[in-house]
């Protein structure tokens, strides 16, 4: 959801990295040494989930560290399997120096098995002065300040294409009723009315925590999230039934199941936005948007735009969030220039360099919304700074990493499976509740 360029800021960041000031809001200085160049000659190594465009643009900020620092930096995309590609290269003695972990669960194991760092002075002050309490808890492991929330996520957007909507004569729905009864006149129109990317489990984790957050209420969701309150409950039940509602409706789905299926990510948004459209919306985060421009050349507003994930029985509409934390391993060898990218990355001036390139929320309070390139952006931006600590973190992110964040196993498997056949909630949630039980206890 984020876009084009703020001349503004373009020339105030250039002007940051040219003084190592801390300009365009504070921040506090980076102890990298403030543009003279105090790093040269070190490198420092990344770890994270991201390709392609996300990758590319989380480049342009680590390109704007090394102008500011004279410190070399390499990035390695993991895939989803972040842990486990981790784990393996601090065994072999080839640990990067800082990982963008994209899940609270992954933090806690990280920290669990003493590989963390606790972040600096510097970046400790970062984090009181710039973000919402909230961001620091999910940072936290038994109360030391280890990870940094640098990118967010806004997962509680439906986007859709604004010319499809209009030749079916629908607005934008209010209620998860009425957003299935727009999906069947969109259906009924000549496009399937969503594109889902059930190839990629993590998606339809998405779908059910938002679906539970408004059907079951914030108590239960973190009691769910903390495994607390077993996945047999009735409101897990009850969550499933209604999502097995759109799961099992072939004229809803793009492709119906199996197509579902065979679909990812970056696939579910070509099949709305792309040059040959097959349905009429796509539910995911705010990234969307990013896909959408990039990719499909589409201008965030006028050819994509998105509605609140609607109210589902009642309940209030959901507010779910993600995010990517830097964390810095004791393992790397260049825990120092690692220490001073974290310092930078907790400044507005590098969630600056994203937001100009798009594709990004930051949730750090001090960023100018006018960084972001779109009224879109800047709105979903400006929620959910403004939610602060009335966020809810995507529960899945929250739970270890073998329920809720590895391929092919635990929550997201289960979900795919679901997915394929939604005919017996009942037996899906004891499914989830054996895997969760079994990870929890690991």
């Amino acid at each position: 959801m984020m876009r084009r360029r703020s001349t503004l800021l373009t020339g105030c960041t250039a002007l940051v990295l040219a003084l190592g000031a801390t300009a365009c809001g504070g921040g506090g200085p980076v102890s990298a040494g403030g543009g003279d160049k105090a790093l040269s000659g070190q490198s420092v190594t990344v770890a994270g989930v991201w390709s392609g465009t996300e990758q590319a643009n989380f480049q342009k900020v680590l390109d704007a560290f090394t102008e500011k620092t004279g410190a070399k930096t390499s990035f390695v995309s993991t895939g989803d399997n972040v842990s486990t590609v981790v784990g393996s290269k601090i065994e072999g003695g080839n640990a990067p120096d800082v990982v963008m972990v994209p899940q609270v669960g992954v933090l806690q194991q990280f920290a669990a098995k003493g590989w963390l760092k606790p972040l600096s002075k510097t970046a400790r002050q970062s984090v009181d002065s710039n973000f919402a309490n909230v961001w620091k808890s999910y940072g936290s492991v038994d109360g030391t300040l280890y990870g940094l929330y640098f990118k967010a996520a806004h997962k509680s957007t439906v986007w859709y294409s604004p010319d499809a909507l209009a030749q079916a004569g629908v607005e934008p729905p209010k209620t998860y009723d009425e957003m299935l009864k727009a999906g069947q006149t969109v259906s009924d129109s000549g496009l399937a009315a969503f594109s889902v990317a059930g190839q990629d489990g993590w998606t339809l984790t998405d779908w059910f925590e938002n679906v539970y957050l408004s059907q079951a209420g914030p108590e239960k969701y973190d009691a769910l999230a903390a495994h607390e309150l077993k996945w047999t409950d009735a409101s897990v039940v009850g969550a499933l039934t209604t999502l097995g509602k759109l799961f099992k409706d072939k004229q809803l789905i793009q492709g119906g199941q199996k197509g579902a299926l065979n679909t990812d990510f970056p696939g579910s948004v070509e099949k709305v936005f792309g040059p040959k459209p097959e349905a009429g919306m796509v539910y995911e985060g705010d990234f969307v948007a990013g896909v959408a421009k990039d990719q499909f050349g589409k201008e965030i507003g006028k050819d994509a735009d998105f509605f609140p994930f609607p109210a589902v029985a009642g309940g209030e509409a959901p507010v779910v969030s993600g995010g990517d934390a830097a964390v810095v391993l004791k393992d790397g060898k260049n825990s120092k220039a690692g220490t001073a990218l974290l310092e930078y990355l907790a400044t507005p001036e590098a969630a600056a360099v994203w937001a100009e390139a798009g594709g990004f929320l930051s949730p750090n309070k001090k960023l100018d919304l006018a960084s972001y390139g779109d009224d879109v952006s800047r709105a979903t931006a400006k929620s959910l700074v403004d939610a602060g600590d009335s966020v809810r973190f995507d529960m899945s992110d929250q739970a270890p990493a073998a329920f809720g964040g590895t391929k092919g196993t635990g929550e997201w498997k289960i979900l795919q499976d679901f997915l394929r056949d939604p005919s017996d909630p009942k037996a899906t949630a004891a499914q989830l509740e054996a895997a969760a039980a079994k990870a929890y206890k690991g």
